[in-house]
């Protein structure tokens, strides 16, 4: 059985290949992110103008118009029907200790808007001080520890809107 490519446009418009099709594609390498294509007899020059290739999406430039792709294979299709994707992810609101240790350092406060990434909180355990950071953007709804606090592991520390 051929190995199937799922690929969505914009959103919206669907189509499927295998990937013998795609091998037998017509397409000429002009630069690193240029491209000619000849399907059916129409010729186009495509250019590759932004990729990620975590998500496998593509921004691509047919002719003249811009274009949105996402490239699934047939893994990303069954993981997304048995609704593991990473969209449908619960999101994370919670921020608890990893640990039993102490507060060395609270650096938000209720209310306050954070980046994922952000730093949160400093908590010494072990002799090793871990600086626990925003699992995703969002506001802090409540801190519910302070600087010098011992905590249990599993306690909640910070709560996110």
């Amino acid at each position: 059985m051929a190995e199937k490519y799922k690929v969505t446009v914009n959103g919206e418009m669907n189509f499927e290949f295998t990937k013998d099709q795609i091998s037998e594609a017509d397409i000429q390498r002009i630069s690193s992110q240029n491209f000619h294509v000849l399907q059916d007899s129409r010729s186009f020059t495509t250019e590759l103008i932004e990729t990620d290739f975590l998500n496998k999406t593509y921004k691509v430039k047919v002719n003249s118009a811009s274009y949105e792709v996402k490239i699934s294979n047939e893994l990303d299709l069954l993981i997304e029907a048995m609704g593991l994707n990473l969209t449908a992810a619960q999101v994370i609101n919670d921020i608890k200790a990893p640990m039993p240790g102490l507060i060395l350092d609270v650096q938000v406060k209720e209310g306050q808007e954070v980046k994922e990434g952000d730093y949160l909180l400093v908590l010494e355990a072990m002799k090793m001080e871990n600086t626990l950071t925003a699992p995703r953007d969002g506001i802090v709804k409540s801190v519910s520890v302070n600087k010098g606090q011992t905590v249990d592991k599993n306690q909640l520390l910070i709560e996110m809107e």
